[in-house]
């Protein structure tokens, strides 16, 4: 099955503020959505190639040290120029360009970033992670609104 969104939630939820890909994952899968996959994972994996494959659209979430200020960061994304030659897959670049190169298929991607100041051993969010979580889950929403009107699905079943 094609023509469908993957969210890939992504951090470890065992150091607070990290686990935010997860919990966005999570969010988004309790939405109930067609065509909308999420997963929420300790890491980002070379087997999770195969499953992009059957996606038009993936979107990675994860949390970021507060670089450029504390606002959520979206950016769209193309497969790295090389291969990394690790066993695990890092970052997003190097799994899209992992299924490009198995498979000849690399879906539209973007990864949302959202700042973090916590990432001490707990699963409490820090006020700064649960605000860039509201703001990450309105960006995702207009993602999809802006590739295919996914969010009817949610307001007609909601």
């Amino acid at each position: 099955m094609k023509n469908s969104v993957m969210v890939i939630g992504y951090g470890n939820d065992l150091r607070s503020d990290d686990g935010i890909g997860q919990r966005i994952a999570n969010e988004i899968a309790s939405w109930h959505l067609s065509s909308v996959e999420s997963l929420a994972i300790h890491q980002l994996t070379p087997d999770l190639a195969t499953a992009l494959t059957r996606t038009d659209l993936v979107i990675f979430v994860d949390a970021c040290l507060p670089v450029d200020g504390w606002d959520v960061q979206v950016r769209s994304l193309s497969p790295a120029c090389d291969i990394d030659n690790s066993v695990h897959i890092g970052d997003p670049r190097s799994l899209l360009a992992l299924t490009q190169a198995l498979y000849g298929h690399c879906p539209t991607a973007w990864l949302v970033t959202i700042p973090g100041m916590n990432f001490e051993i707990g699963d409490r969010l820090s006020r700064i992670a649960e605000v860039g979580k509201a703001v990450a889950l309105v960006k995702i929403i207009q993602i999809l609104d802006k590739v295919k009107n996914y969010w009817v699905d949610f307001q007609v079943s909601a």
